[in-house]
């Protein structure tokens, strides 16, 4: 597709596409390069201004009306800085919103309905965002003309025929309140600074209002032990509940939920899912953006995809039921649009996942019998075997002493008793990624894991999979949550050991991120011929991964047993059985889908003791 485009800009489309020009705020630097970008540009050398540089601007301009797409930009600018792209035709005249010129453009809106979660699917940097801050009334579409903004009337007549345009007159109107939970809930307590309300309760009563469901909400999200707890002083998992509580305690005419599992175990997730769809009544509108597929599918009624260039361009596709929606986003084809937006499918059969793997028990090592106690808490854990090659997935609620147990195999914890665990080189991700090294992401692996970071074949395994190359010159302490999750991952994955411990590798991706990250993991293991034990509460991504299980059970913070490793069946089964929760698989992407609490397909699976649901042709 080629043509020439307006993208926000006066002038003409022509009949083949409309051409986008992204400029990155943060690469692109005039001042320290030779402006190649302006000078190789033939239709500078015409005369006509497509690329300027002007001490005003700070970055380079280009113009999409005069850009032909040759892409000579693209290839001589030494910061990466340009991204040019051609869009179809057909989403010129559907722009919603840019910011400025030669920055992120989004295309349609999704369409919330009364009664029903609308779930939001898509990659970070794609607009989810930008769509609630627009929904919530916070940012007004300016229909991509950012230098000459519509009015509301004009707006109006945009929308006019479809749901929205009802939406937004009750926006104007003033008649709809909007509520969103933040996607980082680690800046709530910087955000609450100021107030002179420091303790759970005492923000959440300060903002209550649906007071009839405040023993509810609190039991549901296990805040009682909490309730005298200053803001500043809470884990993550504990500040994700708090802002869940904070949102649905007030009244509201939309709720918005963005990532509400991050930080959370399946049992919480599944809990947060209930809260939320708590919230609604015939005249609500929830809207929700949820990496965690399987909590989604559960969560959702109908489901809008976002697909596009992160940073570039996002657009919102049509609503379509969840198990469809979800299908579309793994298979990464919209049949309505006739558009491909991966190359290709992403499917969980549990035979691909393993790759025909025998375990080779030859090689087998194995840990004692251990136990911990820290403080009320007391750990006791059978003891285990694993082999080469193979992953084992720890599965637990929060508080169960998974990440006690990573530590006591690292050695960096010391087991009561003091028994004797095998001398074993160990490689750790921590759960918290705390950025303090001062320079590049290049100049960190050159520091910590120069040999690995260049051997070819690491780059192809980890490095070029995890798209380490588009942050490889930011400075580390500028990163985003996902950002730093991959370098993390890279950073663990580098270092030579005999076992990889990995804890909570989803944090922050997004579900297309997850399902490389999950790849690049299996693929760098079997390898590698290393052991990996793993801490992941995502379920779709932990059954992808894992050979096999070890499940943690007892009480939270109190006492906690893991049990030997098991087989995913067997170790799921007991893992569900514990939360009475049941899983089926999709037929087509072979992908889990939690079942309705009482559904006909949840009873039948708890009477017959199949908790996780594993069809036998698939192995």
């Amino acid at each position: 597709m080629s043509g020439r485009g307006k993208g926000g800009n006066k002038g003409e489309t022509s009949s083949k596409g409309t051409r986008i020009a992204i400029v990155s705020t943060d690469k692109c630097k005039p001042k320290k390069c030779r402006q190649e970008c302006r000078k190789s540009c033939p239709v500078v050398k015409t005369g006509k201004l497509c690329i300027e540089v002007t001490p005003a601007n700070k970055i380079a301009f280009i113009s999409e009306n005069l850009c032909v797409g040759c892409g000579i930009c693209v290839k001589k600018c030494p910061f990466d800085a340009i991204t040019i792209i051609n869009l179809p035709t057909n989403l010129e005249a559907e722009t919603t919103h840019r910011y400025s010129a030669n920055s992120f453009k989004l295309h349609r809106l999704p369409t919330p309905r009364p009664g029903q979660v609308l779930g939001l699917v898509g990659t970070n940097g794609i607009g989810k965002s930008t769509a609630l801050k627009i929904l919530a009334g916070k940012q007004k579409p300016n229909l991509g003309r950012y230098d000459n903004p519509p009015d509301w009337e004009e707006i109006l007549k945009y929308f006019r025929g479809s749901e929205l345009q009802n939406y937004f007159t009750k926006v104007l109107e003033d008649n709809i309140h909007a509520i969103i939970k933040p996607q980082y809930v680690d800046n709530i307590p910087r955000a609450l600074a100021k107030s002179e309300i420091k303790t759970v309760e005492g923000i959440l009563k300060a903002k209550l209002q649906r007071t009839e469901h405040w023993d509810y909400i609190i039991r549901l999200l296990e805040l009682k032990h909490v309730m005298n707890r200053e803001i500043a002083n809470l884990s993550g998992g504990e500040l994700q509940r708090f802002a869940l509580g904070m949102t649905c305690v007030q009244d509201a005419n939309v709720y918005m939920f963005d990532e509400p599992s991050s930080y959370l175990d399946v049992k919480q997730r599944l809990r947060a899912a209930e809260l939320i769809r708590s919230v609604l009544d015939s005249t609500t509108y929830v809207i929700c953006v949820e990496h965690d597929l399987s909590v989604l599918d559960y969560l959702s009624d109908f489901i809008c995809l976002l697909y596009g260039a992160p940073s570039v361009y996002g657009v919102v596709t049509l609503p379509s039921s969840v198990r469809e929606g979800i299908n579309i986003f793994l298979d990464g084809f919209i049949p309505t649009e006739n558009m491909r937006f991966r190359e290709e499918s992403l499917q969980f059969r549990l035979a691909d996942a393993a790759d025909g793997l025998i375990l080779d028990h030859s090689s087998a090592l194995s840990y004692p019998h251990l136990k911990k106690t820290q403080g009320d808490f007391f750990l006791e854990v059978e003891k285990g075997e694993f082999t080469n090659s193979e992953i084992l997935v720890l599965f637990g609620e929060n508080g169960t002493g998974k990440t006690t147990f990573c530590k006591i195999l690292a050695g960096a914890l010391e087991a009561d008793g003091k028994p004797e665990i095998p001398k074993m080189s160990i490689s750790m991700k921590p759960q918290k990624i705390a950025p303090k090294f001062p320079g590049t992401v290049r100049q960190l692996f050159f520091k910590k894991i120069k040999g690995a970071f260049l051997n070819p074949q690491f780059q192809t395994d980890v490095v070029k999979p995890l798209n380490i190359d588009n942050i490889i010159d930011q400075e580390v302490q500028v990163l985003s949550g996902g950002e730093l999750q991959r370098v993390a991952l890279v950073l663990a994955l580098g270092i030579p050991a005999d076992i990889y411990l990995i804890d909570e590798p989803s944090a922050y991706l997004d579900s297309e991120q997850r399902i490389v990250c999950s790849k690049v993991i299996r693929r760098f293991i079997l390898h590698s011929k290393k052991t990996a034990f793993i801490v992941e509460h995502d379920f779709m991504m932990a059954t992808y991964l894992a050979d096999r299980v070890i499940v943690f059970e007892g009480e939270p913070s109190k006492n906690a047993l893991a049990k030997s490793p098991e087989s995913l069946l067997t170790g799921c089964n007991r893992f569900l059985k514990n939360l009475n929760v049941t899983f089926r698989r999709d037929p087509n992407s072979f992908r889990p889908r939690i079942n309705k609490k009482d559904s006909q397909m949840d009873k039948e699976q708890k009477l017959a003791g199949n908790y996780f649901f594993l069809d036998t042709s698939e192995l």
